[in-house]
């Protein structure tokens, strides 16, 4: 983007304020000025140390409105869970053949993989090339099952997955710019109300430490953690 209309885009935004949820995305819709449908993104930084196993949050929630994006499903299976893949509409399914393509031809043409449990000691070899772009089938998200026809329906839904960065901060797409505001908004409340539900037990201090909304190319819309707070009730 050109750094005209970011500054225009920026000059909408107060910095030194901070926004309910309502208010925040009708700004950061009003701050989308690229060419392509910006994605809109949660970034909320949290107290607590992920290098301390038990205060690691992730989860995955269904977004109510989807994502808006069109999803490139990889599915590790064979025999009659290799055609049941198939029939729910994966993009990809199979089972050596494409991890030797992940491996030796470094290819990530996928958006999301799932795998079932007996496939694991083939997919567990793909760690490196997987797991830092955060792609590694997990039980925890559903994505290591034999229920292969609700895992793709799942993601095709809108399910997305999210878990805190080294620097305490989770990042979470609730849809496009081109969204009707309240969908955005419902999208967005979801994802919040699971961040918080989330807390670990040994998370002391403030947990919601700040909050931001923004699109792919806008400015960082400041949102009040206290209004937002109250959405776990």
């Amino acid at each position: 983007m050109a750094g005209k209309k970011y500054k225009a885009a920026a000059a909408l935004v107060d910095r030194g304020k901070q926004y309910g949820l309502e208010d925040a995305i009708g700004l950061a819709k009003k701050t989308a000025r690229a060419k392509f449908d910006e994605t809109v993104d949660l970034a909320v930084r949290l107290g607590v140390d992920p290098k301390q196993a038990d205060q690691m949050v992730r989860g995955t929630v269904v977004l109510p409105h989807g994502t808006g994006k069109k999803v490139r499903i990889l599915v590790f299976a064979k025999g009659e869970k290799e055609k049941e893949a198939r029939d729910a509409g994966a993009e990809y399914v199979g089972a050596e053949d494409l991890a030797d393509k992940i491996q030796k031809e470094g290819w990530t043409d996928f958006d999301t993989v799932v795998a079932t449990p007996d496939m694991m000691g083939i997919v567990g070899k793909l760690g490196k090339v997987l797991g830092p772009r955060g792609l590694m089938p997990n039980p925890k998200t559903g994505t290591v099952t034999f229920d292969i026809t609700k895992a793709v329906k799942d993601i095709r839904a809108g399910k997305v997955e999210y878990r805190v960065e080294k620097a305490g901060i989770v990042h979470v797409p609730v849809g496009k710019a081109s969204f009707d505001e309240n969908k955005l908004v419902d999208n967005a409340k979801v994802v919040l109300e699971s961040i918080l539900k989330a807390k670990p037990a040994s998370s002391k201090g403030k947990y919601l430490k700040s909050a931001a909304v923004s699109t792919t190319m806008g400015p960082g819309i400041k949102m009040d953690t206290a209004l937002i707070e109250k959405l776990a009730g």
